[in-house]
């Protein structure tokens, strides 16, 4: 197995010691990095973002032609890592003969080491992985309410033990990584929208956290990987196409699953029912073309599957506060003096 070591929890740092032991091509672009990689060791790339000094942002969408570890081995025990598995699976440890914890699809992960062990992560040879991983030195944190709640709940008695920690499935973080890898934007817009969307994706790690533990004796979840896959499907499927006339019948015939699954997975995924999330669907729908077409509401009533036009104003009304015409209005005259 080749061991990627890592001694720093700087970026700029990370991305010098990665591309020294693992080859490719870095691009730097203000406070983004990113690391193309075609070579006998790996294809893919690594990606990494500083939103500020205490907080760095990561990203792996990469195939090792051999079994590969990345070996965290920092001086210090001040840092978690806040890991997202969207693809593929990976193995964590605190040496190379630990406990081995398996990061699969879909789930959640937080890690922080004592001084006396480091963090294995390890790739397995031939398996595509997507990875995301927030990485935060808690005593460099700026937010005096976060800094104290990390130390809190992943860093006692940090001298002597370990924090290891996998959570149960997750699909809102996976549509942030979508949000963040689809920005276009640049300059400030581009780097406040990073920032914002990071310190959700952070958020939402420790929510989950929270959530499991609450729900540790009661929750079961009967789910398997390849079952959640197919809710992520059929969750893209309806933001396609919303103006089908849905049944709970159809989509689980579709889905390939039972009902009682169907809506099990929406609401793990989602926190939702699955006629609420279609629901919600043709809400956000309908928002867009009210702000980027030129269709009346009654028009888009119909494009995105409602028939009622009083039922659409008061679920509307329900999510954004106002009326779709005063919403509408309001988008007219912004248009009017932009």
């Amino acid at each position: 197995m080749k061991t990627i070591s890592i001694t720093s929890s700087i970026l700029s740092s990370i991305f010098e010691q990665i591309q020294i032991q693992l080859g490719g091509r870095l691009e730097i672009k203000s406070k983004e990095y990113r690391l193309e990689i075609n070579n006998d060791i790996a294809k893919g790339f690594i990606s990494g973002i500083s939103v500020e000094p205490a907080i760095s942002y990561m990203e792996y969408d990469i195939v090792f032609k051999e079994d590969v570890s990345l070996l965290y081995t920092e001086n210090k025990s001040n840092s978690i890592h806040f890991g997202y598995c969207s693809k593929g699976q990976l193995i964590q440890s605190f040496n190379e003969y630990g406990e081995k914890n398996v990061l699969g699809q879909f789930q959640t992960g937080i890690f922080s080491n004592s001084v006396k062990e480091s963090t294995f992560l390890a790739f397995r040879k031939n398996e595509e992985v997507k990875l995301s991983m927030v990485t935060v030195d808690v005593l460099s944190v700026s937010d005096k309410e976060l800094k104290a709640q990390l130390q809190n709940t992943f860093l006692i008695n940090q001298e002597n033990n370990e924090f290891s920690y996998i959570g149960s499935f997750n699909l809102k973080i996976s549509e942030k990584i979508e949000h963040l890898n689809a920005i276009s934007q640049k300059g400030l817009v581009r780097n406040l929208l990073i920032n914002s969307i990071v310190y959700l994706i952070l958020a939402l790690e420790i929510e989950q956290h929270k959530y499991d533990l609450v729900n540790a004796e009661s929750y079961c979840n009967s789910l398997s990987q390849a079952d959640m896959e197919a809710i992520k499907d059929i969750s893209e499927f309806i933001r396609n196409y919303p103006e089908i006339q849905y049944s709970l019948k159809y989509l689980s015939k579709k889905a390939g699953l039972s009902p009682i699954k169907l809506q099990e997975g929406f609401k793990i995924m989602h926190n939702r029912t699955v006629t609420d999330f279609i629901r919600n669907v043709r809400v956000e729908v309908a928002e867009n073309l009210i702000r980027t077409s030129e269709l009346n509401i009654s028009e888009i009533v119909y494009t995105v599957g409602l028939t009622s036009r009083s039922y659409f104003s008061k679920i509307f009304k329900e999510k954004y506060n106002c009326s779709p015409k005063h919403y509408q209005n309001h988008q007219n005259k912004l248009a009017v003096t932009a």
